[in-house]
């Protein structure tokens, strides 16, 4: 696991060297939905880029090489890691807001918002891994769609009209795509710093970081395995239910996928040279990527659908096995017939 402060840059790389099978399916499934691309044009014609950037411009500060200008070195150092050209860097702003957070919205010219508990609280490598997430969403072209759920949960909450029975389904579908994309934007944050440590200790202090607080992120990883390999696969449906609704997966979650795949070796592929370059894109069929990622969405898909038919068939077996030897229901087991008396 490379962590090399001096670290080169990845020249051509493609956003696809980074992306999680699971996020491509879950976005190609997304884009199927009927209304989805016309609730998308409708909500570019009433917003647009100028109407969302104009709210962080005159409530966020602008970061710059003179305003927060340790900030501004982190995004350069980020950008051109993951070969993007300094002269077009997406702009930063912090948002005073008490949530650890970030995010990256826009349409045609997308921009990062940093919340001010997140510039606080995060140590300098973590939240340069944060930026480095934030960049892999707009290079993979993930703003555009989660501008499109930020403005659609908005308009829900304010309206629940808008979020009737056309548009509820795009909503749950933004959030099932979203909780994938952010998987492949942890890996991003990763590779733009070197150090996949620091993107999983900002997952830490995400989930319950405070100001001034040493936490141990091998405590946190040992809790990260214990949630996702402990308990049985009732319990594994009850963590599906949990999540949903959620805009992002568990932190823990996240941490347990990043290790799996830097222990898979991908982190080290990537970091050594061997990773997909645009050029690649250019020559693979889009039908292949998108085969390739739905086989990889389904057959997890199918696992815990096997898992939960299992356990159900379990539980059902118990509660009719308690039922024949419950007294209080008239039908104990001592008066079923034995084998013996069966055969006479």
């Amino acid at each position: 696991m490379a962590t090399d402060p001096e670290r080169g840059s990845f020249p051509g790389i493609s956003p696809t060297a980074w992306e999680h099978p699971a996020d491509r399916a879950a976005l190609n499934a997304m884009r199927r939905l009927p209304g989805f691309e016309l609730v998308l044009r409708k909500l570019v014609g009433m917003f647009g880029e100028r109407a969302v950037r104009m709210t962080f411009k005159a409530n966020a500060v602008l970061v710059s090489a003179n305003q927060y200008g340790w900030i501004h070195e982190r995004l350069v150092a980020a950008a051109q890691t993951l070969d993007i050209d300094t002269d077009r860097l997406p702009q930063i702003y912090v948002s005073q807001t008490p949530l650890v957070n970030a995010g990256a919205v826009g349409f045609d010219d997308p921009f990062i918002v940093l919340n001010s508990s997140a510039v606080e609280i995060l140590a300098p490598d973590e939240l340069e891994a944060v930026i480095g997430h934030e960049l892999g969403h707009i290079l993979s072209g993930h703003a555009v769609y989660r501008t499109m759920l930020f403005l659609l949960l908005q308009l829900a909450d304010r309206n629940n009209m808008i979020a009737g029975i056309a548009v509820r389904p795009i909503i749950y579908a933004l959030l099932e795509w979203n909780r994938k994309a952010e998987l492949s934007c942890d890996r991003a944050g990763a590779l733009a710093t070197h150090n996949p440590r620091a993107m999983m200790g900002a997952l830490m202090k995400i989930a319950g970081g405070s100001r001034g607080e040493e936490l141990d992120l091998n405590a946190f990883i040992a809790q990260s395995d214990e949630y996702r390999d402990g308990g049985d696969t009732l319990d594994a449906v009850y963590k599906v239910l949990a999540a949903l609704g959620t805009t992002h997966p568990f932190a823990v979650v996240r941490v347990a996928e990043l290790r799996d795949w830097v222990e898979s070796g991908g982190y080290d592929t990537i970091i050594e040279g061997g990773y997909r370059t645009h050029a690649d894109d250019e020559q693979t069929p889009l039908g292949d990527d998108i085969g390739e990622a739905g086989a990889g969405y389904a057959a997890a898909a199918r696992t815990l659908v096997e898992g939960v038919g299992e356990k159900v068939g379990s539980v059902t077996s118990r509660i009719a096995s308690g039922w024949r030897s419950d007294p209080s229901n008239g039908h104990d087991a001592a008066d079923e017939p034995s084998a013996q008396d069966k055969e006479q």
